[in-house]
């Protein structure tokens, strides 16, 4: 009975999940705000349908009553985040609400399956980061000062890049964090917001060479920080997310042209200098050379993508635990080995639908500076999914980057709430500002 159930209850989800997609994209399709309330409104029944189904065959394989309590617990953040965001911010973009949730909830759901501690560790941090991170939307809309204060933003980052550096503790071979009392964070997930804070202030006030050679050389010693901690995977966001913004400030394609020759050339150094970064280019390009080895863990993730094929296996069906640091790098093959390759690539899209919210907003903004920060933060959130997912599937060498808001770890949710926090606050702002024109009109 409980495996018919759970071959039933893939099949919803699948088919839960790929309307919800539908609907996110559909969502664009219609100017009236009506409609898309309307089409908010069955993202969030599919969304709590997904949810409920989820936990019901986790609680049928383990039958421990703390995950109904977990559960229920859940469910009450849930609403209590979309009705309260919704009551206090009339004009906040629901979309973006509706995909944040959706993507915790597939991280919970995993999460539980994988380690229950490490999920309620991850509600924990997901409830405070909410809390935390609610007054975003209303001091962006409010302090335009933010744009007055460049140095505080570029020093801050590299000294914090730098504490790292010197006092950082190492994780596979790079040093990522600092340790206090028992808890680990990670500096560098909120130093690439006011990186990118930084560059959208410079590039306000001017574009003149002068500042461009000024604000390459600040960028240019945040990525060789990084590379100094052998953190390459955060060197890499950082470069690209600066060419870009460059590019978007100055309209010059040869910018454009330059970056990628330097990241080629600095790719290449890389190789050379860092035995974990070879290490890990020859587990992309041959791992079956070294299955039990160097290409242990990138063979387990193929294999848990290719068993899992279209439908998945369904949850506790598959072998996700075979995977080294499956609930934070490798997160997307657990999801495609048990829940589905279908499933996957509808996470993928919600993902790529944020980021073309974050594109729309950066677009519809007049003032440069709430331009380059929308697609600054923009840059940084699609590179990181497409790290995670292109290391994952051996389209890339493997980068240790975590899935925003699905994988474990505290610095990367925080980080993530506070990214999705500023654009809200851009939304809710040139919103403010059209209702204005439009009723002085």
């Amino acid at each position: 009975m409980i495996n018919l159930i759970i071959d039933i209850s893939r099949y919803l989800m699948i088919l839960l999940i790929a309307l919800y997609t539908y609907l996110n994209f559909r969502f664009f399709s219609f100017p009236d705000e009506i409609r898309k309330r309307k089409i908010c409104r069955r993202q969030n029944f599919a969304m709590f349908l997904i949810h409920l189904l989820g936990y019901l065959v986790i609680w049928l394989e383990t039958e421990d009553e703390k995950m109904l309590v977990f559960y229920v617990a859940q469910v009450i953040f849930f609403f209590s985040y979309l009705f309260l965001y919704r009551l206090i911010y009339r004009n906040v973009s629901r979309l973006l609400v509706n995909n944040m949730c959706m993507l915790l909830t597939i991280g919970f759901i995993m999460l539980t399956r994988l380690s229950f501690d490490r999920a309620m560790k991850q509600f924990v941090i997901v409830a405070a980061a909410a809390l935390v991170t609610f007054a975003i939307p209303f001091v962006i809309d409010r302090v335009w000062q933010l744009s007055k204060i460049p140095w505080i933003y570029g020093i801050g980052g590299i000294l914090l890049l730098g504490i790292v550096c010197l006092a950082g503790t190492s994780s596979y071979g790079a040093q990522l964090s600092l340790e206090f009392g028992g808890y680990s964070f990670q500096p560098t997930e909120f130093v690439k917001i006011i990186y990118v804070f930084f560059i959208a202030t410079m590039f306000y006030r001017s574009t003149s060479m002068k500042t461009v050679l000024i604000v390459t050389s600040v960028a240019a010693l945040h990525v060789l920080i990084l590379v100094a901690s052998k953190d390459l995977g955060s060197a890499l966001i950082f470069f690209v997310t600066y060419v870009f913004m460059l590019f978007v400030a100055t309209g010059k394609w040869w910018y454009l042209l330059a970056g990628a020759g330097g990241g080629t050339l600095a790719s290449m150094l890389a190789y050379q200098l860092f035995g974990h970064v070879r290490t890990r280019v020859s587990a992309w390009l041959n791992p079956w050379s070294d299955i039990a080895g160097k290409g242990y863990q990138i063979t387990q993730s193929l294999f848990a993508i290719g068993t899992g094929g279209w439908f998945g296996m369904g949850l506790y069906r598959g072998m996700p635990r075979r995977i080294p640091v499956v609930e934070k790098d490798f997160i997307f093959s657990a999801i495609s080995e048990e829940l589905g390759g279908i499933f996957a690539l509808c996470v993928l899209l919600i993902c790529l639908g944020c980021f073309l919210q974050f594109m729309m907003i950066a677009s519809r903004m007049q003032a440069i500076f709430y331009k380059l920060i929308a697609f600054g933060l923009g840059t940084i959130y699609i590179i990181q999914v497409f790290l995670t997912v292109g290391g994952v599937t051996k389209f890339i060498p493997s980068t240790g980057v975590t899935l925003p808001l699905v994988s474990y770890g505290g610095s990367s949710i925080l980080s993530t709430f506070i990214i999705f926090g500023i654009i809200q606050g851009l939304y809710i702002l040139k919103r403010n500002e059209e209702e204005e024109e439009k009723y002085e009109g």
